[in-house]
């Protein structure tokens, strides 16, 4: 079954990415106050007040959904429709005064993202798409390439602390593409998805890193998916791995599972 998502849930997604742009935007390379989260990760006062406009309009517009906030938790989570928010995906990016930050609106369905959007405040670019709308950049349609050989092939990841125990697997990828890349944080997914790169790997993320990016990616003909190739929820492990195509895909999940 298709996902119903209509012309008044697009039309919020996009007035949340502006709202939370217009604060980072207003807060980037400028002091903030920052502080250390449970997890060790930071979080600004720009992370904080994004995510409180993004909520109340959400609560304005649609007061049954649910809510997913990085930074204030779940509401009506149990909801068909959940937004799952991550205000300043980079929060490091942002901090260091690096353009490749963005904010995350992801719509799931029924436990499945079905509409994402991706936008980087500074450049004013926004990538957005899911079930039954295609990719757009900046209103522009947009598509994944085609990469003959993984030998070919640009890699992003954002960096190599965040494999960890699977920094062997990844590094099976790594050794054999043309290009790697380090540190575009959710930047990275928006690139693929216009063809101007053919693979993002990422470990460690949750929910809120990634229920934007699976829409957009797909909606542009890209596969996303955990490592083992199943479909990513906002119960997977955080073992995420993109690609143009569904060849260059499967060549990566081999890699990753190989030993």
């Amino acid at each position: 079954m298709t996902a119903p998502v209509t012309a008044a849930m697009i039309a919020l997604a996009d007035e949340l990415a502006e709202a939370a742009a217009a604060i980072a935007r207003r807060y980037f390379r400028t002091p903030v106050t920052v502080d250390t989260k449970a997890d060790a990760s930071p979080v600004s006062i720009a992370d904080r007040e994004a995510e409180r406009a993004m909520r109340a309009l959400i609560e304005a517009r649609f007061p049954d959904h649910g809510i997913w906030g990085e930074e204030f938790g779940r509401v009506r989570e149990g909801a068909d429709f959940v937004w799952v928010l991550d205000p300043i995906d980079g929060t490091k990016a942002f901090l260091a005064g690096k353009p490749t930050f963005g904010v995350l609106v992801g719509l799931v369905w029924r436990n499945r993202p079905v509409y994402g959007v991706i936008e980087q405040p500074h450049l004013r670019e926004r990538w957005a798409g899911g079930a039954g709308h295609a990719t757009t950049l900046n209103g522009q349609p947009v598509r994944t390439r085609l990469c003959p050989a993984l030998a070919q092939a640009t890699l992003f990841a954002t960096s190599p602390e965040m494999f960890g125990a699977n920094l062997p697997a990844f590094e099976r990828v790594r050794s054999r593409v043309r290009y790697p890349v380090w540190g575009c944080d959710c930047y990275a997914f928006g690139l693929v998805a216009s063809g101007f790169a053919d693979l993002a790997i990422e470990a460690g993320l949750s929910a809120y890193d990634w229920c934007a990016l699976v829409p957009v990616v797909e909606a542009a003909g890209g596969v996303i998916t955990d490592w083992q190739g199943q479909p990513l929820t906002p119960d997977s492990d955080g073992r995420v791995v993109a690609a143009g195509d569904s060849h260059l895909h499967g060549e990566v999940l081999r890699l990753l599972a190989d030993g």
